[in-house]
């Protein structure tokens, strides 16, 4: 499948790109009356590498940001490759070499849970983001910065069902484990060291009904205070931590 332009904004982004995918990132914009340390260090790095750079309006860079405007003075063109599907899945679980964790994400539709979540996968040394293409966000220009350069490290992973995902999974010796907040073992009374998927639900609605079902078992975050939920990349810091915790014990 053919790349696509995409336009990425912030220093972490922009920088994660340069390090991780310079062949790549095609050109930058960066504010022409904006002066930082961090910025200019930046831009210094891109001309290093011969990467082609326009000085131009605060304006223009909210007008290529979009909706967040939150660009830090520096915006880029890239060239992104098309999202991994489910024969890349495939392909990535047969060459692993080690004991599989995997994060599902059911209906994650805000931007920055998932960037938040990619991060969190990368720290935690999570071999695939796996996630619906349809009512769930995808790699925007928004998570892309948030995730701080772990969306060009993560495989992110979009799959047309994922019931039947979740399916092959398991024939594969992977245990799914959801998250829920009622009738769950303890999070940390569950064995998290084995092959392993943590299924973490949308934001205020969790895991839908089937995947709920194709799930092996299910677990909660202890919860002492009054609040009923934490939000989806919390949680999901919360549990792939949990099963790192437990899986350094083993080696």
């Amino acid at each position: 499948m053919k790349k696509q332009l995409q336009i990425i904004h912030g220093i972490h982004a922009v920088s994660a790109n340069l390090e991780y995918d310079r062949e790549h990132l095609q050109e930058v914009f960066r504010d022409k009356e904006r002066r930082d340390q961090r910025l200019e260090k930046l831009v210094a790095a891109l001309k290093q590498s011969d990467v082609v750079i326009h000085d131009v309006s605060r304006r223009e860079l909210d007008k290529m940001a979009g909706s967040d405007n939150r660009h830090q003075g520096i915006v880029a063109r890239v060239l992104v490759p098309p999202t991994l599907n489910e024969k890349d899945l495939d392909q990535l679980l047969d060459r692993l070499e080690h004991s599989p964790l995997l994060l599902i994400l059911d209906g994650v539709t805000d931007p920055h849970n998932l960037g938040a979540c990619l991060r969190t996968a990368d720290a935690c040394g999570v071999d695939a983001v796996i996630t619906t293409r349809d009512k769930a966000v995808g790699l925007t220009a928004t998570a892309r910065k948030v995730s701080s350069g772990a969306a060009e490290t993560v495989p992110f992973v979009q799959v047309t069902n994922l019931v039947r995902t979740l399916k092959d999974i398991q024939q594969r010796g992977i245990w799914i484990a959801g998250t829920a907040g009622e009738e769950a073992t303890d999070l940390y009374a569950t064995d998290l060291k084995g092959p392993m998927a943590i299924v973490m639900g949308a934001e205020g609605k969790g895991m839908r009904r089937l995947t709920r079902e194709h799930c092996d078992l299910l677990v909660r975050i202890p919860m002492l205070g009054t609040v009923e939920s934490l939000n989806v990349s919390v949680a999901t810091a919360v549990c792939l931590y949990e099963a790192l915790r437990q899986r350094r014990q083993v080696h």
